[in-house]
């Protein structure tokens, strides 16, 4: 895991291995953005695919 934030990328999951506790930022260098829906329409149909539990 990288020590910076990357402010391109912001989050608000806190239960995210990769969010930055201080800040709402993501500290991967890249994200990847997928689906869990056929079509997708909505914002809640799309997910993080570089979600990680955090400890």
């Amino acid at each position: 895991m990288s020590c910076k934030n990357n402010q391109t990328i912001r989050c608000t999951v806190d239960q995210c291995k990769y969010h930055e506790k201080k800040e709402n930022y993501c500290s991967l260098d890249a994200i990847t953005v997928g689906t869990h829906e056929a079509n997708p329409n909505m914002d809640q149909c799309t997910d993080c695919l570089s979600f990680e539990k955090g400890r």
